[in-house]
């Protein structure tokens, strides 16, 4: 099947992808102004944080691959510990079982976003020269937050189907409804606590969401509501730059964030792949579909066993992505045969963004609250939007993923990165937690194994294996736009497939930015979402 059916956007000096337009025009816009990638991603990282409100927040946890040339990546692990008083005899002292979705006791970690923003602006002062202050790059969320924008249908539709469950929890009605309903789509959504919050920063300093009087103010706030959380918490906090883990692949090097993310995740099916996917394939066929969930199958049960905060883990993940390790799991693959499916992990509220610059350094960055609007709190002074990462913990002592003081919160969070040994350079990802390593299979397998420009890749149909957004069954769901011949021979192969509506929101919101050895750059975006690649 000819993938010319669509055109990416193309562009020279720079590139911007993100799931709102106003964030990636954010980034375009700092480019323009000679910042460099990392200060451009910063920009579009705390736009978003205030126009895509149901999906990330200034009170969640970041995570970011950088490349330049002639360097080895980098990563940045922004993520939040559990409070020290997060334990389990805390929460069976209060009867609970399991920890909430919602409410105070979701927000038992750290939010470590804005210090993933403050290490990496001080990585671009010291490693690429950068000279844009942080007071310019927070300048359009600041202005978007006062002003306002219009509310998108996803966010519309998302406070519709959650009014019930959030309404009551502490600071959301009076945030996110309009005269206590969901806010229909294009109305105005303003957030002046916040905006004053993002101004705090520009004038102090990133820093002081940590070890400031905004610390202290959050700290109260969040005691106040009854989370475990104090400001000791915050003041430990800090972003740690990571080694990102790194798969030899047939047609280069991919990188992905280690754990306590799921990047070993999305890595190990890529290997997989290489060694199972053949060239006459069909990119929208039943074989390449089943492949690709097969080695999603591997791979989870991989994670579902194994990954954990580094700290507590006993298998090196490195030794996993091995030529023989990769060999053997591939190995395990049926052409004919569906695997058994227990359950995956579940839902996630995430963005995914990607930046270019005319040097070519690229930056795959994420920046998530877990759930929809996270554990639901809005801090009276701030106008944070607290996460719920922390309900990923488990109350039980045996559990891969047991709560504990100062432990980071397994992640589904892992943006990607490609070296092609031709010299390209790709940073894509996805959001939507189970989904996000199933639509970097497909998004990377099309462009990398089968020539498909991104915007083709893109948009071009997807599955997913498990739940997402509301959903309570496991089975592998298609969106429509698959051709029926494929969808029969994937029920024949074992597969319990159930058909999405076409472009579903619940397949996740991907992009991907390719940068050639010549300095051309083409890049596309996800039409489920609001977003745009804007090119320069």
């Amino acid at each position: 099947m000819s993938a010319d059916y669509l055109n990416s956007t193309r562009g020279t000096r720079g590139m911007a992808v993100a799931p709102h337009a106003l964030a990636a025009q954010s980034a375009l816009a700092i480019l323009r102004d000679g910042g460099n990638a990392v200060e451009a991603m910063i920009g579009a990282a705390a736009t978003i944080a205030v126009v895509y409100p149901h999906m990330n927040s200034i009170g969640g946890d970041g995570f970011w691959l950088i490349a330049r040339p002639g360097a080895a990546p980098v990563g940045i692990e922004a993520c939040g510990a559990a409070a020290l008083a997060a334990t389990i005899d805390e929460y069976r002292s209060r009867g609970l079982a399991a920890i909430p979705t919602r409410g105070p006791l979701a927000a038992n970690t750290v939010a470590g976003t804005v210090s993933g923003w403050q290490l990496a602006h001080r990585w671009s002062t010291d490693m690429l020269g950068g000279k844009v202050p942080v007071k310019r790059l927070l300048e359009d969320a600041i202005h978007y937050a006062r002003h306002g924008v219009p509310v998108t249908r996803s966010q519309s539709q998302c406070v519709a189907s959650r009014l019930d469950e959030l309404r009551p929890v502490a600071g959301f009605a009076e945030t996110f409804l309009h005269d206590d309903r969901a806010p229909a789509t294009g109305e105005r959504f303003v957030a002046p606590r916040l905006a004053a919050t993002l101004e705090r920063l520009a004038d102090a300093g990133l820093d002081d969401f940590y070890r400031g009087d905004l610390a202290r103010g959050i700290a109260v706030d969040l005691q106040s509501a009854g989370s475990l959380l104090t400001l000791a918490d915050l003041e430990r906090h800090e972003a740690r730059l990571r080694t990102p883990l790194a798969l030899k692949h047939s047609l280069g090097t991919i990188y992905n964030m280690p754990p306590p993310t799921q990047g070993l995740v999305s890595l190990l099916i890529l290997g997989m792949l290489d060694r199972v996917l053949t060239k006459d394939m069909d990119p929208l066929g039943p074989e390449f579909v089943h492949a690709c969930v097969e080695a999603t199958k591997l791979a989870f049960a991989v994670r579902d066993t194994g990954i954990t905060d580094p700290d507590h883990m006993r298998a090196d993940p490195r030794a996993l992505l091995e030529p023989a390790a990769l060999d053997a799991m591939a190995a395990r693959i049926s052409p004919t045969q569906a695997a058994p499916w227990g359950a995956g992990r579940g839902p996630g509220d995430t963005v995914w963004l990607g930046v270019t610059d005319s040097d070519g350094v690229s930056v795959s960055f994420i920046q998530s609250i877990y759930h929809e609007f996270g554990s639901g709190i809005v801090l009276p002074g701030s106008g944070i939007n607290w996460q719920n990462r922390g309900c990923s913990f488990s109350l039980d002592e045996r559990a891969l993923n047991p709560l504990m003081p100062l432990r980071r919160p397994f992640h589904t969070l892992n943006p990607a990165l490609a070296r092609f040994d031709d010299g390209r350079t790709m940073v894509y990802g996805n959001m939507g937690g189970d989904g996000q390593p199933q639509s970097q299979s497909a998004v990377f397998s099309r462009i990398a194994n089968f020539g498909w420009n991104p915007q083709a890749a893109i948009d071009a149909p997807r599955w997913l294996l498990g739940r997402t957004w509301g959903q309570s069954t496991d089975t592998l769901k298609l969106e429509a736009r698959f051709a029926p011949g494929t969808v029969a021979r994937l029920e024949a192969l074992g597969h319990e497939v159930e058909t999405m509506p076409a472009y579903d929101e619940a397949m996740g919101h991907a992009g991907a930015i390719v940068r050639y050895p010549d300095g051309l750059i083409e890049a596309g975006h996800d039409p489920r979402s609001d977003g745009v690649a804007a090119g320069w």
